[in-house]
């Protein structure tokens, strides 16, 4: 791929799509070259290329702020694919933004609980507060407000994510505090995970897959998480077994020798990533191992050719 001196990619056989027309960008030379480094470094992680899109629409929008057109065409033309294609990707997921977003993405979560628990209260507030509505940014170009169906942490209603950082239990009062903050330009504290938030631009390129070397930052779970969890331990509550597993298994036996044994003698394993179909799933457990799956499946496929009115059609008469 070479860079003519207008910082636009030059026609090549890589970079054609099957109509033999070529994508070209508009970024500038030093942009195109270091953007072009950071895209090769992620198509390397994949044995195909085109299973980096994802990624790669991450890496464009850390450039652009958005997915703007020129960088579907880089997506595009780095993948060997046609921009239709990548536009379809693009258009299915709502972390990626078609149109200019803010410094900070708001989110509100206002599915069931955290509705329940306030999640309504705190979209309205805002709403009024900022004078936008759901995907639309304020004029100073600081915050993006979205209505989110679940920012899965239901554990700490109502829940609002910033860039995609959890501030938990928040109230009107609290939110608006929160997104004055975010328009000063001062920095705020998430309640879990990394010590600040950084903007837009910066956390797509950590989703693009560059660590920003912040993972380990603050708790990941708190104790409304992880009561469940210590409360089970406290009183020796383990799950049920399923109906059709061995008797030892119901009486608590150690399951980590059955499993070795099932397994051992399945024999050799399917690598990872091997082609392969549900039915080729190689014996893991004793549930594998055991006649009960078949018992099931021969059950349904009679069920399924009864007729109406009793009989059996797969009989003769």
């Amino acid at each position: 791929m070479t860079v003519d001196d207008a910082g636009l990619q030059s026609p090549d056989a890589a970079t054609r799509r099957a109509s033999g027309r070529t994508h070209r960008t508009g970024y500038d030379e030093p942009t195109l070259t270091a953007l072009a480094a950071d895209a090769a470094a992620v198509v390397a992680r994949y044995p195909e290329p085109r299973s980096a899109l994802l990624p790669l629409l991450h890496l464009v929008q850390s450039v652009d702020g958005y997915v703007s057109p020129r960088g579907i065409a880089f997506c595009a033309q780095t993948l060997s694919l046609t921009t239709a294609e990548v536009s379809a990707v693009a258009t299915f997921y709502s972390q990626y933004k078609r149109h200019p977003n803010g410094r900070y993405t708001v989110g509100v979560c206002t599915n069931t609980l955290c509705a329940v628990m306030g999640g309504d209260a705190l979209w309205e507030t805002l709403t009024d507060h900022l004078g936008i509505g759901h995907d639309e940014t304020t004029p100073d170009g600081a915050v993006t407000l979205e209505r989110v169906e679940c920012n899965a942490a239901c554990d700490y209603a109502p829940v609002v994510m910033v860039n995609w950082e959890f501030f938990d239990e928040q109230t009107p009062g609290s939110v608006t505090a929160l997104v004055d903050t975010l328009r000063s330009g001062r920095p705020v504290r998430p309640t879990r995970g990394a010590d600040d938030v950084v903007d837009f631009r910066a956390m797509s390129r950590v989703l693009a897959g560059f660590p920003d070397g912040r993972a380990d930052e603050g708790p990941a779970a708190g104790e409304a998480t992880l009561r469940g969890t210590r409360l089970a331990r406290e009183r020796g509550w383990v799950a049920p077994p399923f109906p059709d597993e061995d008797a030892s298994d119901a009486a608590g036996q150690d399951r980590g020798g059955a499993d070795g044994d099932a397994a051992a003698a399945a024999g050799p394993q399917i690598p990872t990533g091997a082609p392969r179909n549900d039915a080729e799933r190689p014996v893991t457990t004793p549930t594998d191992a055991s006649s009960a799956p078949q018992r099931r499946a021969e059950t349904s496929e009679r069920t399924s050719r009864t007729t109406t009115d009793g009989s059996d059609a797969g009989r003769d008469a």
